[in-house]
């Protein structure tokens, strides 16, 4: 007498199978996403958990897109990253940097314990990117995981863009964020504490600037203590619904080369 075909899972979560479907489900084709949030302050008008939302939501979409297609993961969220630049501000809970590599690398560690190879972090908290690119590295050194850094979109600072009026530099909570989160969100949004935040003192400078050749360090309140950067009073629900589709389209393009790509090459 045959056995039946596997039973497809329910959802594409890894916390929602049971035991026996790792080794039912799981194998070296498989793709796991690890979005990756934070709980930081986002100026007066948009709530502690943008970047968490937004991170969460794209790979969420993406996985239902083409998840069982590509055999696709999806991780719960980690709320709590690196958001010092933010330490200021009562109610941001942030970890050191020592603390959040320790805890990538546990994930890896055990991501690695599975037949899984591939790992991708869904990044939407840009303070968190050059951290996660360390992290991929060790990864791949300590675990041998084909590890990879993504985003919603790219941040301003490293090569993405923003809207045009504020001038490559809306950066944290301006006008793409907070069209964004009225899409995602509008109930946790308030427009009318939205204000103008761009530092002007620095649209003249070619190198030193956030997207510059030269980087800086810097607190979000070195900007102002509304803890914004960027122009939120020109966001639209109708821009952030283009953001998100665009954002869910790209992710899905990106796992679709993330599941062709080997190592060693």
């Amino acid at each position: 007498m045959s056995s039946a075909p596997p039973v497809p899972p329910a959802s594409r979560r890894l916390d929602e199978l049971r035991a026996p479907d790792i080794e039912r489900l799981i194998s070296e084709r498989s793709i796991f996403v690890q979005p990756l949030g934070a709980i930081e302050q986002h100026g007066p008008h948009l709530p502690f958990n943008t970047d968490l939302l937004i991170a969460e939501r794209v790979a969420t979409a993406a996985v239902e897109r083409i998840g069982a297609d590509l055999d696709v993961w999806l991780l719960p969220p980690l709320a709590y990253t690196k958001s010092n630049e933010h330490a200021w501000s009562s109610g941001t809970i942030w970890l050191s940097a020592d603390t959040l590599l320790r805890v990538l690398d546990d994930i890896g560690r055990c991501v690695a314990q599975t037949p899984a190879r591939r790992l991708v972090f869904m990044n939407g908290h840009g303070g968190n990117s050059a951290l996660v690119g360390v992290a991929n590295r060790e990864l791949r050194l300590h675990h041998g995981l084909m590890t990879f850094l993504a985003h919603p979109g790219v941040p301003p600072d490293q090569g993405g863009v923003s809207a045009a009026d504020e001038h490559g530099m809306g950066i944290h909570g301006g006008t793409d964020e907070t069209s964004i989160m009225l899409h995602l969100a509008p109930e946790l949004v308030d427009m009318d504490a939205a204000t103008r935040n761009v530092p002007d003192g620095l649209i003249d400078n070619r190198y030193v600037r956030f997207g510059g050749s030269v980087g800086f360090g810097w607190l979000s309140n070195d900007f102002g203590d509304a803890g914004h950067i960027g122009d939120p009073t020109t966001a639209t629900a109708e821009r952030g619904a283009e953001l998100v589709e665009a954002a869910v389209v790209a992710f899905c393009e990106a796992l679709g080369e993330i599941a062709e790509f080997n190592l060693p090459m």
